[in-house]
């Protein structure tokens, strides 16, 4: 799910305003969140909004997840689905992903996404 112009922006806005803690929190969080929503945009075979025949099931909104971290708490959404369950790789329960989130970060700083 790629980011739209305003979205970005909005992002750049709040990052600029952010202290460096809270900047890497919000880029954290907003990382995790497009990978959440890239896994179940792939499980289901659809984004948002298409349709297509190969559809295994439809997103059914979200449920609020509070996941804690070294850079913070983050307030993720993990996408809900009509038939079945989902759950994100990267929320695995009673998990902790300090070093694979952390991991992500940093390549991403590294090539300058």
């Amino acid at each position: 799910m790629a980011l739209s112009q305003s979205e970005l922006m909005r992002l750049l806005e709040s990052l600029r305003r952010a202290d460096g803690v809270e900047a890497i929190r919000l880029v954290c969080e907003r990382i995790l969140q497009e990978l959440i929503e890239a896994e179940v945009t792939e499980t289901i075979g659809v984004g948002p909004g298409e349709h297509s025949q190969t559809r295994t099931t439809w997103r059914n909104g979200h449920r609020e997840r509070l996941l804690t971290t070294q850079a913070g708490d983050l307030d993720l959404k993990n996408p809900k689905v009509r038939t079945g369950s989902f759950l994100p790789s990267l929320l695995e329960r009673r998990r902790r992903i300090d070093r694979a989130l952390f991991a992500v970060v940093m390549e991403a700083y590294v090539h300058a996404i």
